[in-house]
């Protein structure tokens, strides 16, 4: 009455499942410098955590008496698991059959995994090295299909759960959508690729030649178009990277953000603070330092490092409680708003609003980006968008001034709706138009009425009677900043503003209007 033969026979095709595209295909994956999936789940998730789903899923093969001869398993790795013991759900490409081909496994399976998270509300990493499509299912479906998945409800999940894409092989067609549409995504430098299609699809159809890591490399996506946020060394800097990212997130849009312990005394005052920001405006200074002697120590994370790298986000803590910090590099174009700065920034917000991090900006924006490829580019329609991004969020915001805050992209300090919490440092200055430039503008014609040297004398006698009205005590005078702060306080002060800023989360739980822009 034993079902023993029966669970024998589940073991076995399980560990067929577990040969993957069999001994040579893992060999030449290795080979490669490629982890197989089932070696990336084990390093990704807490120790036996893994519990893999339709692990039978495959094509069989059978003899005449119908006993099973062979099975080659779909090249999808579904399952859950843990990570800081939160559970996650996981969806794997299978590189060793048939290159990953999202056209050669059974798009149910990997859809499942999707679904699956997204009604238990838990976060999905994508393990994603896939080939895409392939001609070769036309004969085996004797036709064509319209290129999309009913079933896959990747838009409304981005409003949902947290999603993170690991791109850590080639990735073509539906493998760079799903490396791409995440709110969190990485490559692996040298041995992932993402692209639309292939060098032989650019080859054949503009007649280019061109390598992979050429066409769609770290290099490329991760520091030039964006489609990428960070780039690892290795495969295991990648799943770390997943960790701490997913570390600062509510598993879903239902629940607050983790608070973790926190021994960093909320008002610890740094006195590099005082004397960072340089009296000449023509030096730069590294902003980074700021946002890690403001934060919790060790707590600063910074996303997408190499794209839009005017700007700086990151996630961070005060006080154990995570937060989304945004500031800017003066060292990269001066600071200032470009279109690929902009598309980050908007996008930060999207991702802080969404999962219920409270926003502090730490501002020194000197402007958008001017100039004939400024203008081309829509530098100015990024920093509207930007501003947009910011009168939809609904999260906490606190800005703290710390040089300079000018022009249109100066607008994006933080919310001019409802409560305008700003602070400013005494090294603040702020305006329509910065004096440097503003007053030669203003007083063109009479400047150039004059000779080189009584032209210079001039503008020098300009300059510094704006430079007196750009004063921050001036403005403090009339209540139009509500607080000029000693910049060794800033901590104390973020920390104070957070005591009531966390109160209000919970009454914002559940998704947002909109779904996460990309």
């Amino acid at each position: 009455m034993s079902w023993q033969k029966e669970v024998d026979e589940i073991h076995r095709r399980r560990a067929m499942a577990k040969a993957l595209g069999g001994a040579d295909a893992v060999a030449k994956q290795h080979a490669q410098g490629r982890l197989t999936v089932r070696e990336r789940i084990e390093k990704l998730v807490d120790p036996g955590s893994f519990r893999e789903l339709g692990a039978m899923t495959g094509k069989a093969v059978y003899d005449e008496n119908h006993n099973l001869v062979s099975v080659t398993p779909a090249n999808a790795v579904i399952g859950t698991g843990r990570i800081d013991g939160r559970r996650v759900s996981i969806d794997g490409d299978d590189w060793t059959i048939r290159g990953g081909s999202s056209e050669a496994t059974v798009s149910e399976k990997w859809i499942y995994s999707e679904i699956y998270a997204e009604e238990m509300r838990i976060p999905i990493i994508r393990l994603v090295e896939s080939a895409g499509g392939s001609v070769k299912i036309l004969d085996q479906n004797a036709g064509t299909k319209l290129p999309f998945y009913a079933s896959w409800t990747s838009a409304r999940m981005m409003g949902k759960i947290p999603i993170v894409g690991l791109a850590l092989g080639p990735c073509a067609g539906l493998g760079a959508i799903k490396a791409a549409a995440a709110h969190y995504s990485v490559m692996v430098k040298g041995t992932s690729q993402v692209f639309a299609g292939g060098p032989p699809v650019v080859e054949r159809g503009m007649g280019v030649k061109i390598d992979k890591e050429e066409l769609g490399g770290s290099k490329v996506h991760t520091r030039e178009s964006g489609v990428i946020g960070n780039e690892a060394a290795t495969e295991d800097d990648a799943f770390a990277m997943a960790r701490r990212f997913l570390s600062y997130l509510p598993q879903n849009v239902w629940e607050l953000p983790p608070v973790i312990p926190c021994d960093d005394p909320v008002d610890r005052a740094d006195d590099a603070l005082i004397e960072i920001i340089p009296r000449d405006k023509r030096k730069v200074y590294n902003a980074r330092k700021i946002v890690e002697m403001v934060f919790d120590k060790g707590s600063v994370f910074e996303l997408t490092k190499g794209y839009g790298r005017s700007i700086i986000t990151c996630f961070a803590r005060l006080g154990g409680r995570p937060v989304g910090v945004i500031t800017t590099d003066p060292m990269q174009y001066g600071g200032g708003m470009t279109k690929a700065s902009a598309a980050k920034m908007e996008g930060f917000i999207d991702l802080c609003d969404t999962f219920h991090l409270p926003i502090v900006h730490l501002v020194d924006q000197p402007g958008t980006i001017v100039g004939p490829e400024a203008e081309k580019s829509g530098a100015v329609k990024g920093s509207v968008r930007v501003c947009m991004a910011i009168e939809q969020s609904q999260v906490p915001w606190c800005a703290v001034i710390t040089r300079r805050c000018y022009g249109l992209a100066g607008s994006t300090f933080g919310r001019v709706q409802g409560l305008n919490l700003v602070y400013a440092w005494p090294s603040g200055r702020w305006g329509s138009i910065p004096v440097a430039g503003g007053a030669e503008a203003a007083f063109k014609k009479e400047l150039d009425a004059l000779d080189p040297e009584a032209r210079a004398v001039r503008l020098e006698q300009i300059e510094a009677h704006f430079h007196h009205l750009e004063s921050p005590f001036l403005t403090a005078e009339r209540f139009r900043i509500p607080d000029i702060i000693d910049p060794r306080d800033t901590r104390a002060i973020l920390n104070n503003w957070l005591d009531d800023a966390w109160r209000l989360l919970p009454a914002q739980l559940g998704p947002k209007g909109r779904t996460f822009r990309m």
